[in-house]
């Protein structure tokens, strides 16, 4: 017997491309159009909200039994806040200048939809275990969109991957740039994030005819 059911492995392989939070559930879009535009920013984002998801799923659910009906929403927010809180005191320590990047979408962590779902859909009904799969399961789901989003985006749009150079120097015209690639800025903006979101929705939906019956 494995270390996971196949019931509690779902939980964590089903988000990752038939239920993604972001291409299937339409969650969490602010954060995937604003700071992708480096692939660093959109690692740091997903590994952020992996640890405000895991950890607040575990806190609500051991909660779930004590938390009057009335006023859970109110418990979940502060919950999510305390975690962001210190996520960003430990980025402001530890990585100030990645801090100032993200800005205040750090803080919009707080109000993304994908978290507060999770807390009020899953963790308010199911144990511990169950609920840091879960919680691992969609943050893995969303980081996965995120770190895909980033990675072409600053590839296309800098010529660069976390910083380095990898398609050439454009001063100097080395590499691709030798041959007259230049570096598409429309990459940079925002409404890029979108088209190349919607481009991944297409490719998983076309080898998914489920999901197209579905929709």
């Amino acid at each position: 017997m494995g270390l996971l059911s196949k019931k509690d492995a779902a939980l964590i392989t089903d988000p990752l491309l038939d239920n993604n939070p972001i291409t299937i559930q339409v969650l969490g879009i602010c954060s995937a159009l604003a700071i992708t535009a480096e692939l660093k920013a959109s690692i740091v984002m997903a590994v952020s909200v992996m640890f405000v998801l895991g950890l607040g799923n575990v806190v609500i659910s051991l909660m779930r039994n004590i938390i009057p009906s009335k006023i859970r929403i109110i418990v979940q927010l502060i919950v999510v806040a305390t975690l962001v809180i210190i996520v960003d005191l430990v980025l402001k320590a530890f990585a100030y200048e990645l801090s100032k990047t993200l800005s205040v979408f750090v803080g919009l962590i707080i109000t993304n939809c994908i978290i507060m779902g999770r807390f009020e859909a899953f963790a308010l009904g199911n144990g511990p275990w169950r609920s840091f799969l879960d919680g691992i399961g969609n943050a893995v789901g969303y980081g996965i969109i995120l770190i895909a989003v980033g990675f072409f985006r600053e590839l296309l749009g800098s010529g660069t991957l976390l910083g380095f150079k990898v398609l050439g120097d454009p001063i100097e015209k080395t590499g691709l740039y030798a041959i007259g690639y230049e570096n598409n800025g429309f990459m940079l903006l925002s409404p890029m994030a979108l088209i190349v979101v919607g481009i991944i929705i297409w490719i998983q939906r076309s080898k998914n005819k489920s999901l197209i019956e579905e929709a």
